[in-house]
């Protein structure tokens, strides 16, 4: 038997015929998405957007790397499901990432970064440019609409990140029963979109915390939009008065958040609560044994809690099942919706932003926060939005009307990036061979048709 290298992999015999594989296919990737990805940034110009907001330090004469080259290398390996800095110096020669930056894809003299340069970048950030990055995610976001909108809808939300090691402001989190970071993420209620993100120490928020970030979110928003109505939603740790007040202040925003239960809240609820539990035993009378769904009533009382700045409508979800009474209640400034609406079609759409973290997790890997540093950690959450924008624009804009208009992230990472390709490079033009098998096919002639009339990159 010969002896069986790192080069070489064997298979079993297939109709009497073995079959050997090696690495020696030459210029060939697996990652054909990276091109598309390239479109869809020049047709947005975010990663422009970030490098613009990002200052560069280092020294002129030993830079080899632009600094809008690293990051369209990192968001692009990011949104190819390469979220791993060290994926780096694998990826550094591969020709489909050399053509999304704009190089040629052939030859070493063109290769990419490695992974030292981007642990150099993450590290090199500050407080300032963290700053800036993130509000030019939020820039990026209002540059989408051709006008200002009539009525937005902000949905905030914290997640957990769970830390490993020493990790600067890495907090032990009771809630969730492990030391994380706890990133506060802010989306748009109507579309997904992803407004910004930011990384915050594990402990619990306070609500003049919360306050702060939005105000300067906020204050971004008003400077293009000023009269666009505004709605704060969340669960009920948002629920807090600066929050309340920070509404009431701007004069053209509303709020509906989640609230939490107390003695006075349920004194209040219960006339609602008792007439619930009457109609579910008379509804379990007459269906004789038969399953029956839960019983819902829903009404409204004004309450104020003692930090309040002033009384507001409360909503009250009365919900008996079979299990026990499961009362619900939501506080807002919205006076028209009727409970009702107020509470199921209004408040419960805010669960869509919990798929849209968990897509940010689970498909672009936004809690990969293992540096030491709690800005490179940052650096890497920006890294990670970037890449859910572009993925973004890709489905909802490129992507309409095809079977991947509302696929997730990982299934048009499966389905529409990772697809192999061989490159070719002439003297004045570059061929690329896709499989002739491609069940794609008819979704990247539509994408590609619609990125073609966008300037090509120089290449260097």
């Amino acid at each position: 038997m010969t002896k069986t290298t790192s080069e070489q992999l064997r298979f079993p015999t297939v109709a009497g015929m073995s079959i050997r594989a090696d690495f020696d296919g030459g210029a060939m990737s697996s990652d054909f998405g990276a091109l598309l990805l390239a479109g869809v940034d020049r047709q947005m110009g975010l990663s422009a957007r970030l490098a613009a907001s990002f200052t560069d330090r280092r020294h002129a004469s030993y830079v080899e790397h632009e600094l809008s080259d690293l990051l369209k290398q990192r968001i692009y390996q990011q949104a190819s499901a390469y979220e791993d800095c060290n994926d780096a110096n694998d990826l550094r020669g591969d020709p489909m990432f050399k053509l999304a930056v704009g190089r040629k894809p052939l030859g070493e003299e063109g290769d990419l970064a490695s992974q030292p340069t981007f642990s150099r970048l993450e590290n090199a950030a500050t407080r300032k440019d963290i700053y800036h990055m993130s509000l030019a995610l939020v820039d990026q976001f209002m540059a989408g609409y051709a006008r200002e909108p009539k009525v937005m809808v902000l949905d905030m939300d914290h997640t957990d990140d769970p830390t490993h090691g020493q990790q600067e402001f890495s907090f032990y989190n009771h809630h969730y029963r492990t030391r994380c970071y706890l990133p506060l993420t802010i989306f748009d209620g109507l579309s997904g979109q992803l407004i910004t993100a930011v990384l915050r120490p594990g402990k619990r928020p306070t609500g003049k915390e919360n306050a702060m970030i939005m105000k300067r979110v906020l204050k971004r928003i008003r400077q293009h939009w000023p009269n666009t109505n505004i709605i704060l939603r969340g669960d009920g740790h948002f629920s807090n008065p600066e929050l309340m007040q920070l509404c009431l202040e701007d004069g053209n925003m509303d709020f509906i958040f989640g609230l939490p239960s107390n003695k006075v809240i349920d004194r209040l609820a219960e006339p609602l609560m008792q007439k619930a539990s009457a109609l579910h035993a008379y509804r379990q009378y007459h269906a004789k044994g038969e399953a029956i769904s839960n019983t819902r009533l829903f009404g409204e009382f004004d309450y104020a809690a003692g930090s309040w700045p002033q009384s507001f409508r409360v909503i009250h979800k009365a919900e008996v099942m079979d299990l026990g009474d499961n009362p619900r209640f939501i506080v807002t400034s919205l006076v028209l919706p009727s409970p009702e609406i107020a509470y199921t079609e209004l408040y419960c759409s805010r669960g869509n932003a919990e798929l849209y973290i968990k897509e940010l997790k689970r498909d672009l890997s936004c809690d990969r926060t293992s540096d030491s540093s709690f800005l490179a950690n940052c650096m890497r959450l920006i890294t990670s939005c970037t890449a859910y924008q572009l993925i973004h624009s890709l489905r909802s804009e490129t992507l309409r009307g095809t079977r991947l208009a509302h696929a997730q992230a990982s299934t048009i990472i499966a389905k529409l990036f990772k697809i192999a390709v061989r490159v070719v490079q002439y003297k004045d033009r570059i061929k690329l061979h896709l499989p002739s098998s491609c069940p794609v096919k008819d979704i990247l002639a539509q994408v590609t048709e619609i990125l073609y009339g966008i300037p090509p990159p120089k290449y260097v």
